[in-house]
């Protein structure tokens, strides 16, 4: 490794700073304000993590050429590369760019060297992949998102009311099988990869959470459910942007789980930052192979394809351009006003069939939906939505506190056309029903004004867990609560009301599951700031002009030849200033190097660079080679 880092750091000694801080802008991980010197920038180079997030950042045809390099050993040519992957020397020069902008492989004499802890994972064999066809584009028209919005919006809904009212089990191990997403997708008639974008996004978005194995609504999903369709849009779009999951249509996966790494945000960023509002793709299917082979490591054709798919269902991209809320996201704007903008309004009425069914079209409003969940049961959450009244939804709503009156005054505010004579017979019948059964809690009396109907009572087998007695001839007493006498008596069909010791109508409200969120995710702040352009910049300057000698009255002469006595105590003093002239001039000297225990070898070099006790120098044969300073015994001028 050392030798490695010597030998980068003797290559970076000949570039100039507009060179270097293109080194710097591609590795901006390694740049560090406190890099004193070359050398400590190239230690900072062949760091593993950072060299492998930089070959992360190359094209199949870097990386194919890359994979040769390693594979040759260090040892290989432009040549003998070039033969290797049959490619021309345009298309060589180009792909070695990329690598020497990175400070992944440079060239030492004629051999091309690549850093330590290279990969090169993904090389093409034999090849040099060049880059596919540029995707077709034509200039962008309008095309309306609001279908592929609206039932993004109305799927996550679907799915929020099917937790509520069936079960969707969670893994003790955490995450959703594959075999339940599956069972739930055919319940909402929906492909399973649909069914798991409603669910990541629900999630993230902290509508969904686990309680006892169980996924249920959170308390956050009765505010979002509550709200217009354009913040509700808004929400799973935050979500999105903040999901780290990678899509795998082609692999049967588990939802919901904790994935390391940001390859998914990666993914979706990339994907993101190719579209524009101005330009159309004409064929998305050529912009996803150009963007896997433009970085392998992020992107593949299928996962590729299903973001861009994401993108459409959440009205960013529409007809290959982006949207006004595509617009929004990429470039940080106001992505509320953007939704809102572009969801229509929800729908604020019901059309009431006389079979006492409520239909929805379109999403409704948070009023219209609290109206029908009150009086009704939905019984359809398709493309339309559909409630169903009933005896039993009916007398819900009169337990809430409601008269008839004031029943049918709620829902002809909501309805259409006038209400069919159907429903109102219903809710009047129901209404003559209710309260003819009053309970009070002493644990508890049951009353009513015909004493025949307490005498039915008492003699039914069904009710015979309440162990009812007589009190009065209205009153019975019951040996169960209020609130379970109230159950019992409604599952055998009667149609009770509770009093409260005031002789007052008990309201009741229905309470709702709930689950607790799981939190949301936040942005890892690293400790140290990135630096600008314009910083690095002044960096790569710095370390440049400090490293190169400098002319005027033999100073640099004279610190080398001080430096070299410091770290030598062999040579006399007439061989260390032939050394150090050499060293500034950049003339051939001869050494005597002590290569092993009683044994030397002589080289005619020229010295390139001297750092740390350590001279890197061209040899007479073409090779660079580095000299510790303490090893040479002897320097004189060559013949």
């Amino acid at each position: 490794m050392p030798r490695r880092i010597n030998a980068l750091a003797t290559w970076l000694l000949r570039l100039g700073p507009d060179e270097v801080a293109a080194v710097l802008v591609h590795r901006r991980d390694v740049a560090d304000r406190h890099i004193r010197t070359l050398k400590d920038l190239a230690t900072q180079l062949t760091d593993s993590d950072s060299v492998h997030a930089a070959e992360d950042t190359l094209d199949q045809g870097a990386i194919d050429l890359l994979g040769v390099i390693v594979a040759q050993n260090n040892t290989g040519t432009a040549d003998t590369v070039c033969a290797e992957l049959r490619c021309s020397a345009g298309d060589f020069e180009r792909a070695f760019g990329e690598l020497k902008q990175r400070a992944l492989a440079w060239p030492e004499g004629p051999r091309l060297v690549a850093v330590n802890s290279v990969r090169a994972n993904g090389a093409a064999e034999g090849r040099l992949t060049l880059r596919p066809k540029a995707p077709g584009t034509r200039r962008a028209s309008e095309t309306s998102p609001i279908v592929a919005a609206m039932s993004t919006v109305d799927g996550v809904a679907r799915l929020l009311a099917h937790c509520e009212q069936d079960t969707f089990d969670a893994r003790y191990t955490g995450g959703v099988a594959t075999v339940e997403i599956r069972r739930v997708a055919r319940a909402l008639r929906v492909a399973d990869g649909v069914l798991r974008l409603w669910l990541e996004l629900a999630a993230e978005a902290q509508l969904l959470g686990v309680e006892r194995s169980r996924l249920l609504p959170t308390t956050q999903a009765d505010a979002w459910l509550g709200s217009q369709p354009g913040p509700r849009l808004s929400a799973l779009v935050a979500a999105w942007r903040r999901m780290d999951w990678r899509p795998e249509p082609d692999l049967a996966r588990a939802a919901l789980r904790d994935y390391t790494g940001a390859a998914g945000l990666a993914l979706r960023r990339g994907v993101l930052e190719r579209f524009s509002a101005e330009e159309a793709f004409t064929n998305t299917a050529e912009l996803v192979e150009d963007l896997t082979w433009e970085r392998p490591a992020v992107h593949d054709l299928r996962a590729t394809a299903a973001v861009i798919g994401e993108m459409e269902s959440l009205g960013l991209v529409a007809g290959g351009a982006l949207t006004p809320l595509g617009v929004a996201v990429r470039q940080g704007g106001d992505v509320d006003s953007a939704a809102a903008a572009l969801m229509p309004a929800a729908t604020e009425k019901a059309a009431f069939q006389t079979d006492m069914t409520a239909v929805v079209n379109g999403l409704p409003s948070p009023e219209l939906s609290a109206t029908l969940n009150l009086v009704a049961d939905l019984e359809d959450n398709d493309a339309a939505r559909v409630w169903r009244l009933s005896a039993g939804s009916v007398r819900r709503a009169l337990d809430s506190g409601l008269s008839a009156d004031e029943v049918l005054a709620r829902l002809a505010a909501v309805s259409e056309a006038a209400l069919p004579q159907v429903i109102e017979y219903q809710v009047h019948d129901v209404a003559r029903r209710h309260g003819q059964l009053t309970v009070t809690d002493v644990a508890s009396c049951v009353r009513a004004s015909d004493p025949l109907l307490l005498q039915e009572i008492v003699k039914s087998k069904r009710l015979g867990s309440l162990k009812l007695r007589f009190l009065a001839p209205t009153v019975l007493a019951s040996d169960r609560p209020m609130a379970e006498t109230l159950a019992v008596l409604r599952r055998c069909g009667y149609a009770p009301t509770g009093l409260d010791a005031g002789e007052k109508s008990v309201a009741e409200t229905v309470e709702r599951l709930r689950a607790p969120a799981r939190g949301e995710r936040r942005e890892d702040r690293w400790w140290r700031t990135e630096m600008n352009d314009v910083e690095l910049t002044q960096l790569a300057v710095r370390l440049v002009e400090q490293e190169r000698p400098s002319a005027g009255r033999g100073t640099p002469r004279a610190s080398a030849a001080r430096i070299l006595r410091d770290q030598n105590v062999f040579l006399r003093d007439e061989e260390v200033v032939l050394l150090s002239s050499a060293l500034v001039d950049g003339s051939r000297v001869e050494i005597k190097y002590a290569s092993g225990p009683r044994r030397t070898e002589t080289h005619v070099i020229v010295p390139a660079k001297h750092l740390e006790g350590v001279l890197s120098a061209d040899c007479e044969d073409g090779t660079s080679r580095d000299f510790a300073i303490g090893h040479v015994r002897k320097v004189a001028l060559p013949e």
